[in-house]
């Protein structure tokens, strides 16, 4: 089991911190120079293609870890893969508490008629941090994933 589910959950898993990295390195930067009309194309342009992909990926990392820590006999092995088990469901959790409700948001705008009062330097600050704080949970993931793996040798 182990020899097929851990390197299925480094690869979901390096795929979705990939992801999230990059957003936090490239997009969040770009977001934060863009006026407000351009700021919701753009967030809603790019939701449409991270979010199918990045929770696929994660739950597939998050049913992989837990697979490895009920099934490997090896403790050390078993630890560290509920260890990213739970951070990786941290990831999901705060993207469907925080995130995702923020994304719904932006999409459902209208960037030509928005809404009188929007602070959008807050909604953008609050939406960078939460991002952040899921990218270095999926990161606490992969390393943990890694060092799995590395036990394993």
């Amino acid at each position: 089991m182990t020899g097929v589910a851990l390197p299925l959950a480094l690869l979901a898993n390096g795929l979705a911190a990939g992801v999230l990295v990059a957003t936090v390195l490239g997009v969040v930067p770009f977001y934060m120079t863009l006026p407000a009309p351009s700021y919701v194309r753009a967030h809603a342009f790019a939701v449409g293609r991270y979010d199918p992909f990045q929770p696929a990926c994660l739950l597939i990392t998050l049913a992989a870890d837990v697979l490895v820590a009920v099934a490997e006999p090896r403790i050390a092995v078993r630890v560290l893969c509920a260890a990213a088990a739970l951070a990786a469901g941290s990831v999901v959790v705060v993207s469907l508490t925080r995130t995702l409700p923020m994304n719904r948001w932006v999409k459902a705008q209208n960037p030509d008629s928005l809404p009188a009062g929007w602070d959008m330097e807050a909604f953008r600050r609050t939406w960078a941090r939460w991002n952040g704080t899921r990218t270095w949970l999926a990161v606490l993931a992969l390393v943990l994933n890694s060092s799995a793996a590395v036990a394993l040798l």
